[in-house]
């Protein structure tokens, strides 16, 4: 049986392309792999066919294309849960705690997830106390771990949702992934409410009592905010900001969750990234100790 869609020959009369054109693509055909193409992709940089960002972008694609939903989640002891049975203050002071707009929601035990809330939503019942927070928990989205980030894509746009919840080939929680994570492997890191600039300052009061504070504040202000005598266990180090001494006494890069007390403060690491602290939540130990009593 012929093929019915032949290559062209070189010298084929059907072929409208310029000789050179043909000539060039017969001594030096097109990429044929992703290597080959971001080689090319470097390629057309050098010659300022495209700029860096482009050329950034344009990589990023075309390695998305290799990775899953696995690559990129947020495993489950990193997960901010909601418990279903919990009073609608301690959800408030959670929502206000993480800054996130979207919480997973379970009931009994982490593992038995039944559905998604939105922070926005939960004000609707702070405002109308007739409301049932059930009837605000919405469907969740479920994938399983080996999803290609291309489909996951294609999934959130037609289901509209912006996060996911990611299964393991047991049926277990995984982990899960947003909207903004996927994105990010193509545009880099998205700023949000977490991120920080100079102009605006780097402790924040919240509502709870407790304080924001950048990883990147210098140690001396910290100190000097919160009357704390902050110094690293051996006294021969030291340390410029408060993220680099938090750091060295935990021992390791701190991840989202872990605490630590010095200086008679609290200090819960809110949200990481590149391998350093952006935010904590700081909290006298005094405090703490008068709410208990």
């Amino acid at each position: 049986m012929s093929d019915p869609h032949p290559a062209r020959a070189f010298d084929s009369p059907e072929d409208k392309r310029p000789f050179l054109q043909r000539l060039i693509e017969f001594l030096r055909p097109g990429p044929d792999s992703t290597a080959e193409l971001i080689a090319t992709l470097a390629e057309a940089e050098d010659n300022q066919v495209i700029n860096t960002d482009a050329r950034v972008m344009l990589e990023r694609v075309l390695r998305m294309n290799q990775m899953t939903t696995a690559d990129v989640l947020v495993p489950p002891a990193r997960m901010d849960m909601l418990d279903i049975e919990a009073p609608v203050d301690a959800l408030m002071l959670q929502v206000i705690r993480t800054g996130h707009s979207r919480f997973p929601v379970y009931q009994g035990s982490r593992d038995n997830i039944i559905g998604i809330l939105l922070a926005k939503d939960l004000l609707k019942r702070w405002r109308s106390p007739e409301l049932h927070i059930r009837a605000l928990v919405r469907p969740a989205l479920f994938v399983p771990e080996s999803k290609s980030l291309h489909a996951l894509v294609r999934e959130f746009r037609s289901t509209r949702n912006h996060l996911a919840i990611a299964i393991d080939e047991f049926g277990r929680i995984a982990g899960l992934l947003t909207f903004e994570d996927v994105i990010e492997q193509i545009v880099g890191d998205i700023e949000d409410e977490f991120d920080h600039h100079e102009d605006e300052g780097d402790i924040f009061a919240l509502a709870d009592g407790s304080w924001r504070v950048s990883g990147h504040t210098p140690l001396a202000r910290v100190a000097e905010a919160f009357g704390a005598q902050l110094a690293a266990s051996d006294p021969a180090t030291s340390f410029d900001t408060i993220g680099g001494l938090i750091a060295h006494e935990i021992g390791h890069m701190p991840r989202k969750g872990e605490t630590l007390e010095l200086g008679g403060l609290r200090f819960d690491v809110l949200h990481h990234q590149g391998g350093a602290v952006r935010w904590f939540r700081v909290k006298p130990l005094a405090a703490d100790a008068g709410a208990g009593r």
